[in-house]
Formats: structure tokens, sequence, C-alpha cells
């Protein structure tokens, strides 16, 4: 029976797996799997060798306090790897712990084939890093054309195969109505997927939100959370008394959410371009410690933290980090931009012109399942 080892390193990564995953077993059905992984794969039979949250760490600093169980959850992981045996480790996203893994099993034993999904950001920092992949890496998937050609470069083979967060899926209807209020218009927030940096944002967000409460009664606030964090996020509302909010993890409902809200308020990431696919319009924040924004500063070669606004090359979504990020600040952008509709049509008009330039003409999840049948 042909084997494949699934390793990724935080929620997202779970989630474009799963997706991966699910439409990869349509085809293959007699495959055996193994992997590091969250809720996403579990939910597909495909159990983790230990717990996602023991390796989602944000920042340098945080890396560095960590470095022990770190590098602990890399020797496992190779071990386990090493162990299983499989004809393919499909490693995704999360460079720093997932090209590690596959450095080192590509080391041990050279017949397991290695397959990364969403190609590290070499575009923004750390270019030199491309020339290292090409000794352990088979075959590189990259989520944007314009990142193909540091690849080619180096004569490493990759595939673009587009964003899964920009296909559009069929789901299932869910009825909303038990869930809120017909009368209030939705705006959607998303706090983050790691633990650190919901605990940053977590009370910024809710400040904001006592203020627009006081501002208008029309608005219902809805937290996208993943099963890791909900009840952090949920604890935490109860302990500020905060009235008017919701917390979802359900996938389904949270994409219903997010397709009938009028704004959303959004940290910095992947979740970026699924609002953007929802023609949503929205604003972005992200606040991290002084030393890491500092260290970050100096690596960081774009001036954006937002993928449509560093393709444009200018604010096309609001940004709002570090000092900025702050409860009044996102209270008066929110506030100004709902006042302007004008300035919603704008920023979405715009958002939908750099999307058509960026997707693939075919399911991203097709392109990976049939590169990932060709190393079997």
């Amino acid at each position: 029976m042909k084997k494949i080892f699934i390793v990724t390193g935080e929620p997202s990564g779970d989630k474009l797996a799963s997706t991966v995953i699910s439409k990869f077993k349509q085809n293959n059905p007699d495959i055996k799997y193994s992997c590091v992984g969250g809720t996403h794969l579990s939910s597909l039979g495909i159990e983790s060798i230990f717990n996602l949250k023991d390796i989602t760490y944000l920042g340098f600093t945080s890396v560095l306090f960590n470095i022990f169980k770190i590098k602990n959850r890399i020797n496992k992981t190779v071990d386990e790897v090493i162990k299983f045996n499989p004809d393919i480790l499909f490693t995704v996203d999360s460079p720093d712990f997932t090209l590690r893994v596959a450095k080192r099993v590509k080391k041990i034993n050279n017949n397991i084939k290695t397959i990364h999904y969403v190609a590290p950001q070499v575009w923004i920092w750390r270019e030199g890093r491309v020339k290292k992949f090409k000794k352990f890496i088979d075959h590189i998937l990259v989520l944007f054309n314009f990142e193909k050609k540091y690849f080619d470069k180096e004569n490493i083979p990759n595939t673009f195969v587009g964003h899964p967060l920009l296909e559009n899926y069929n789901k299932s209807k869910i009825d909303l109505s038990s869930l809120i209020n017909k009368d209030k218009k939705i705006i959607s927030i998303f706090a983050g997927s790691r633990k650190s940096e919901t605990n940053v944002l977590l009370p910024i967000l809710c400040d904001f939100i006592k203020l627009m409460n006081k501002k208008i009664d029309d608005y219902i606030f809805i937290f996208h959370a993943t099963d890791e964090n909900k009840e952090l996020i949920v604890n935490f509302i109860k302990k500020v008394s905060l009235n008017n909010t919701q917390v979802i993890s359900d996938e389904n409902i949270k994409s219903q959410i997010l397709s009938n809200s009028v704004f959303a308020v959004a940290k910095s990431g992947t979740v970026s371009l699924e609002i953007c696919n929802a023609n949503i319009p929205s604003i972005i924040i992200y606040k991290i410690n002084m030393i890491n924004y500092l260290i970050m500063k100096l690596l960081v070669k774009v001036k954006f933290a937002n993928i449509i606004n560093i393709i444009n090359n200018k604010e096309i979504i609001p940004e709002l980090l570090q000092s900025e990020c702050n409860a009044k600040e996102i209270f008066n952008s929110v506030n100004y931009l709902l006042g302007h509709p004008d300035l919603l049509k704008l920023q979405l008009e715009n958002v939908k012109k750099t999307l058509k330039n960026i997707k693939s003409e075919t399911h991203s999840s097709d392109k990976v399942s049939n590169i990932l049948s060709q190393y079997l």
C-alpha cells in the first residue's frame, strides 16, 4: 500500500492540506496516511502524531523562548516519518518547521519524495533560501504565478497551482436565523488562528466592538474562530461582558456568515484572500511585540502586510499595524468606510481586478492532487 506523511505547522496549513487530501482521496482510496496536523485532517480520519499547538508559535522571540520544545518536535516528526517510510512527504506552509523536517528526512532516506505546498515567501524576505531547497525538495507548489521565477532560476521543479481560498465551492446552505437577528448587519471579525496572536488582538477587538456598540446598534460582530482558539475567545468575551457578539468555528457556517457580512476586520494573513474572494470589504490589522517588529523591518523587502497591497504596491485594503492597531483607530477606520459606500465599492473593484490576475484557471486542489499522484 502506498503511503503519504503530511506535515503542517499551524491551523491554516492544516486546512489547506485537508482540502487537497479530501480531493486526492476521491481518486486514490487505498492510501495510508499519517500526519502532523489539526482538526481538519483529523476530520478526514488522519490523526496527528502530536497536538499542533505544540509547534504554533508567532514571532522571533516566541520561537526563541520555545526553541528546545520545537527542536524536540522536529526530532519526533523526523523519527515518525522515517518509521512510517512514506512514498511522499507532503509538507504544507510553515517552512521554518516543515522544511526543517523535510531536509532531515531527505538526508536520512533519499527515496522519500518531498513535495512542498505553499512556497516560502522568498519575494518578501530571505531569497537566498531558494538555493538550499534544491538539495532536499523534489517539487514546490506555488500559490501565485509571480513566485515561479524564483524557483525556475535555480531549476527547482515547481508548479503554479493557484490558491485554494480563491476557489468557489457549492456548500450546503444552513439556516442562520437561529444564530443571527435579521435586523442586524454582520461584521466579521478574525482574531488569528495562533493563540499568541489571538491573545494580543482579542482585547483590542473587544474594545473596538464596545466603541461601535456605543455609536450604533445596527451591527452584530461575529468572531471566526478555529476549534483550537474558540474557547479562548468565548471565555474572554464573557470576562469583559461584551454584548452583540457570536463566536463560530464551524467552517460551513463561517463561510455563510462571511458571505452575508457587510464588512470584515481581519488579522493580516491567509484569511484576507478568503474575505476578498467573498467580495466583502475589509481592513487588515496586525500587532507583534516591538523586538519582533524591528527584526522584521530589517529583513522584509516589501512595504505592505497584505498580499493584495503587495501585488499592487499600494494600499488597496487599509492596514492598521503596530501602534495604529488599537481600538480607536480600528473604530475610526471602520466607521469612516461604512459611511462612505463609494470607498467600499472602489476597494472591491480593485480587489476583483487583482484576484482575476492571480487566480488559477483550474482548482488548486485538483492540480495538487494530480501532482501527488504523479509521485506515487
